[in-house]
Order: C-alpha cells, then structure tokens, then sequence
C-alpha cells in the first residue's frame, strides 16, 4: 500500500533466516500467434515466435512465485544408511542445523542436531543416518534450518560510506527504532529516506552474496510483508554482510557473484515489503551461532563522519 508523500517516517523491518528466502515474484508471458492460438511461456518469446504473433499481443502476466532458498537438504541412500546433504545457492558461506521431525529407530552421526558450514555455492555432507537396531526396521523425517554467513566471522573497523548518490539525505529510523529495530537482524539498521529510483551504491567492497529483485507490493501487515522485499546482500572481506533493502521491482543492478567496488551502483531503492513508505533499509550483519545479528558501524556523510542517532527523528 502507498503511504502519502506527507507521512514523515519511513520505517521498517526485514528479517531473513530459515530455510528459504525471500518471496517474490514471477512473470508468465503470454501471446497470440496469427492463427489465433494462445501460449504461454515463463519467458519473452524469441524472434520467430514474435513474428509470428499478432502485433501487441504479447502480455506480461505477474504471478506469484516460491521464496527463493538459501539451501536445499539433499539425502541419498547409501547401502543401507543415508547420507544428508546441504547444498548451498548462495555466493558465500552460510550454516546449517539438520534435526530429526521425526525419528522412528534412527540415529545421525554425529548426533542430530548438527550444524554444518557449507562454502559459497558448495555441498557439506551434514549427517550419516542409520538404525539404530539394525535388527528391525526404520523411518524418520528432516528439517534444515539455514542462514547466510560464517560465524566465525570477525568484523574489522571499517567506515562506509553513504548507501545513497543523492545531495541531501535523511535518517528516518535508526538504531533501535521502537516501530520495527528492536530485534536483532534490525536493532542496528538505518532507514534512510529515498524516493523511488534513487541510485543505491555499495557502501564498501565485496562480493554480492544474495539478491531478490521481482516482489512489487508493500504494505503494514507485518505477517504478510515482514521479510519480503527486494534486497542485496553483500558479502565482506572479513565476513560481514551488507543489506540493501526494499529495493524497486526489478530495481537490483548487481547479480550474485560479482565483485562491487564501495560507490558503485548496485541497484535503484523502492518501496517494497513491509514499510510505511520509500526509502532505503541498510544494516550490516553477522552470522552468530545461526542467530542473525546487526552490529553498529561507521559512515560516512557528504559533509564526514555521520552521526545514527538511536530511535526516530
């Protein structure tokens, strides 16, 4: 939902653990050839079947798609026993904790619980599964709750700069902010006032880890919206992590894997997931123990050295 251009604050919260993502969208396209037939297609048809459609009627269709994963839990049967996998989407490290939903005559080794890192787009072998009476038979059920970063992750003292190539900027919530920065992936996040499509650049070097770019909606029911927006995920040297929030639809202009330089352009800020308005959600965060948390930082403002005051103006 839009917020009117008088609203003040421009507030919000974005949460990201779990197995999966964030939810976004998808496209489905959909045109009529000249003998009157419909098709559809998850993308733009190519140059034989546009000129095979009638003039304009090509349509795209957006439609609601699965969250992106972060992992995917991966088991194989190995001669009477089973071996879980991780399996890891992400340009950088992230950890892994593989649990029993249900054990029937089954152990893990090691035990289960068990967490694992698992390298950036790479596999780790979590767990082998076996009876635990050999004698008898066996069942069970696996859950794989994942998050991005190495927990061993040791932030440096680094200042960055200004998420934002605009002239004037203003800080809308900042640390602690009692409508959405209480909890830890947020306590220590800054939401700077941005119109929509202000050029979003990279505070400081690195590798980007994760994005999202296709949800379009925005709105206040925390439940609906609360992680769901478009974002880019940083990754940092000394294994921090950046993230650049509520980003416009198809506003990401940097892709997974790449290595940004601090100022350079990695996308176009929007008003997308749950939010009162337009504007930028930056926090640097780190992986402690698969517990999601932002640390305070230093930046760097137009005129030097910027202070983030805590609550809302």
């Amino acid at each position: 939902m839009n917020v009117p251009r008088t609203l003040s604050i421009a507030a919000c919260a974005f949460a990201l653990a779990g197995s999966a993502a964030v939810a976004d969208a998808a496209k489905v396209y959909r045109w009529t050839d000249k003998n009157g037939v419909t098709h559809y297609g998850d993308s733009a048809p190519n140059a034989n079947q546009t000129a095979a459609a009638r003039e304009g009627s090509v349509k795209e269709i957006r439609v609601q798609a699965e969250p992106s994963a972060i992992a995917r839990l991966r088991v194989e049967s190995d001669g009477g026993r089973y071996l879980a996998f991780a399996d890891n989407t992400l340009a950088g490290p992230i950890e892994v904790l593989v649990s029993f939903s249900r054990s029937n005559n089954i152990v893990g080794d090691p035990p289960l619980p068990a967490r694992a890192m698992v390298p950036p787009r790479s596999s780790a072998l979590v767990a082998v599964l076996s009876a635990a009476d050999p004698g008898r038979g066996g069942d069970f059920e696996l859950r794989m709750d994942s998050l991005p970063g190495d927990p061993n992750a040791r932030p440096g003292d680094i200042e960055y700069l200004l998420p934002l190539r605009q002239d004037e900027f203003r800080i809308d919530q900042g640390y602690g902010g009692q409508f959405s920065h209480t909890d830890s992936q947020n306590r220590y996040a800054v939401d700077f006032a941005a119109d929509v499509g202000t050029p979003v650049v990279a505070a400081r070097d690195g590798v980007v880890m994760q994005v999202e770019s296709d949800f379009d909606k925005a709105g206040l029911n925390r439940e609906r919206y609360g992680g769901r927006a478009n974002f880019v995920r940083i990754l940092h040297d000394d294994g921090t992590m950046a993230l650049y929030a509520h980003l416009r639809s198809e506003g990401v202009m940097a892709r997974v894997g790449q290595r940004v330089r601090a100022g350079q352009q990695i996308g176009l800020s929007g008003n997308t997931g749950f939010t009162t308005g337009p504007h930028l959600h930056f926090a640097v965060q780190v992986n402690r123990g698969m517990r999601l948390e932002s640390i305070p930082f230093r930046m760097r403002g137009p005129s030097g050295p910027l202070r983030i005051a805590s609550g809302s103006p």
